[in-house]
């Protein structure tokens, strides 16, 4: 039996966390590192996210860097990309098809950086997320600061009415500073009633 490898300079790294961590504001980072050494790049972000401009990736602190929108579920796009770089924002607003898309980029030679939350709501694994983590050569996990209590947090509170969600809520609310703040494990919330 033979088999056949693949050459390759290409790789996956996944930049994650909770929400206000800092994982736009890293992305952003290594696209200007890239930017500035001559590379060619691609950055594309989900059209459900439109809370930092309709063609902007944005973080929190205010740094943003324009960027191809597209559909969740849309991966030609990624695939057709004349670029050395794809950097890919919020991949948890995209489907899993991102994570077979993501290996084709690397084999094919590209860096493919990705940033997105881990966690939903609830705490539960945030797909397509854990499977990008298990094939990325590089996985960065971010940590911002619980707004309860200071240490350091890891998971995404989210707030209706400035009340806990319920634990049936959807899976999908976009939203920022006034639906979510960053939790450690111990602040965590779900009503449940």
């Amino acid at each position: 039996m033979s088999s056949v490898r693949i050459q390759s300079d290409g790789h996956i790294e996944v930049i994650t966390g909770s929400m206000f961590s800092g994982k736009t504001e890293e992305l952003i980072r290594r696209v200007t590192r890239a930017e500035l050494a001559g590379q060619n790049i691609q950055v594309y972000k989900p059209e459900i996210d439109d809370r930092y401009g309709e063609t902007e990736i944005g973080s929190h602190d205010g740094r943003s860097w324009e960027a191809e929108v597209v559909d969740g579920g849309d991966m030609e796009s990624l695939r057709e990309a004349d670029a050395d770089i794809i950097a890919i924002d919020e991949a948890n607003f995209f489907e899993q098809t991102l994570v077979e898309t993501s290996h084709e980029l690397a084999d094919s030679g590209k860096r493919v950086i990705i940033s997105g939350i881990d966690q939903n709501f609830r705490g539960e694994p945030f797909r397509p997320l854990p499977e990008l983590m298990a094939a990325a050569e590089y996985v960065e996990k971010l940590r911002a600061i619980c707004a309860r209590c200071g240490k350091p947090a890891t998971r995404n509170q989210r707030l209706i009415d400035g009340e806990p969600a319920h634990i049936d809520d959807p899976e999908v609310l976009v939203g920022a500073e006034e639906t979510y703040e960053a939790r450690c494990r111990d602040c965590h919330e779900l009503r449940t009633d």
